[in-house]
């Protein structure tokens, strides 16, 4: 078997962000590979079933994410994957996307196979090699023993800063004066739920549910999420520290996924705190689906039928970049002359020790821009971030984390990996009127 591999862009990370990034660096011309630890691609998308994806539009509606992000929910749907983007009646964002997550896994390796890119599952990157300001490899740990693949340029889309950490690049963690990071949450399906009988009672007790519900248009509108039941679950004095009962719809007609489990104060990249996460979160996946089966309207008749195969992790380590997006540029709309991707999705931070969420809405036009600078980072030159772990405040990374905003910022990064070589520069000289535009051509907004 060949245990050295050489590729010009090695993407770690097969989540929607990492899909992206491949994706768009195969179809620049660079020969690409994929590193992914599951046996599977999707990421949070699948692994532990964080759906729907919010949001590809602004609170007014305008749809600024498309691109490779767009043709993914359009091949989706092609196949009867996704509905595409439908009215948020939770309220919270304009649209939500459901998806199937068997669909997308097969749709993501479809469209790296087009790309030209090859995928190497199983795989787990536990040391990179270095060489003054370069990352010369990574070694994998496989079933077949160890693999080391060199590569000219090397995309981080761990989602934990994974290879950005074991170069030696500087990160962060979690909020400035205590590193506590947002919480985990275990989500999980369940099928027999009468929808309609929830929307029924969401219509006769308006003040039970979230503020902005358009309550109004439930009859026209296909019910996508529900935020609310704050009497039953304040009376029932489940010990988790949360507020709220949250489901979203789908992907079945009588089928949610539940997203009401919090687990606070663990680090998602200690093996020792996720082991307990793990732990925590499933034992409190079958407390909330024994009351939402005896006290919520609905889910009479409704049993437990997916859970995610791992935790969801909302924040781990994030790298410093060459400029670190905050929470006033994304609340104040802001715009750089090296935006690389718009997103309108609003700041949704989850107490790292409290029960509430922090919500603020985008101003101006309903997006902000994410600079270029965020996916680069201070040392390494052959380095660029996609997903969730660019360079962002704690703050700020409430919004950028978000699938969406992840697949933009994916496809960003894969393809300025693939013209950074093509053009014989460090990414963090490479011409960004030039990437700016050669993503504008690729259907990109910005």
């Amino acid at each position: 078997m060949k245990r050295d591999l050489q590729y010009d862009v090695v993407v770690v990370g097969g989540g929607p962000a990492g899909i992206n990034a491949a994706i768009a660096s195969g179809r620049a011309g660079a020969k690409t590979l994929l590193v992914e630890r599951y046996g599977f691609l999707g990421g949070m998308s699948t692994v532990a079933l964080v759906y729907p994806w919010m949001t590809f539009h602004t609170n007014s509606g305008n749809h600024v994410i498309k691109g490779i992000a767009q043709e993914v929910v359009d091949r989706l749907m092609a196949i009867d994957g996704s509905p595409g983007h439908l009215r948020d009646t939770v309220g919270f964002t304009y649209t939500v996307t459901p998806y199937h997550p068997e669909k997308y896994k097969m749709v993501a390796l479809d469209m790296l196979e087009e790309a030209g890119a090859d995928v190497l599952v199983h795989s787990f990157v536990d040391k990179v090699e270095v060489d003054g300001n370069k990352i010369t490899s990574v070694n994998l740990t496989t079933k077949s023993g160890p693999i080391r693949v060199s590569a000219k340029q090397f995309v981080d889309t761990s989602g934990d800063a994974d290879v950005a950490y074991l170069s030696g690049a500087p990160c962060l963690q979690g909020r400035d004066s205590d590193h506590q990071t947002q919480p985990m949450t275990m989500k999980f399906r369940m099928r027999g739920v009468n929808l309609q009988r929830i929307k029924e009672e969401m219509k006769s007790n308006p003040g039970n549910f979230y503020r902005k519900t358009p309550i109004a248009e439930l009859d026209e509108l296909p019910l996508t999420g529900v935020q609310g039941f704050y009497k039953e679950w304040n009376e029932s004095g489940i010990p988790i520290n949360r507020d709220q009962v949250l489901f979203f719809a789908g992907p079945e007609d009588d089928e949610v996924l539940v997203n009401c489990t919090r687990v606070q104060g663990l680090d998602g990249t200690n093996v020792f705190d996720l082991s307990e996460g793990e732990k925590e979160g499933r034992k409190q996946m079958l407390m909330i689906a024994e009351f939402l089966q005896t006290k919520i309207p609905g889910f009479e008749k409704a049993s437990i039928s997916a859970v995610g195969s791992q935790i969801g992790i909302r924040e781990t380590r994030r790298i410093e970049g060459l400029y670190a997006l905050t929470l006033d540029d994304a609340v104040n709309g802001k715009k750089y002359e090296d935006t690389i991707a718009l997103s309108g999705y609003p700041i949704d931070i989850h107490d790292p020790t409290g029960k509430g969420v922090q919500a603020n809405d985008i101003e101006g036009d309903g997006s902000y821009g994410i600079p270029y600078r965020c996916l680069v980072p201070k040392v390494i030159d052959n380095l660029l971030m996609g997903g969730r772990c660019i360079s962002t405040t704690h703050e700020a990374l409430a919004t950028t984390r978000l699938t969406p905003s992840c697949m933009a910022t994916g496809q960003a990064a894969g393809t300025a990996a693939a013209l950074s070589i093509k053009d014989g520069v460090a990414p963090r000289d490479l011409d960004i009127d030039r990437l700016k535009s050669y993503l504008i051509e690729n259907g990109v907004m910005l």
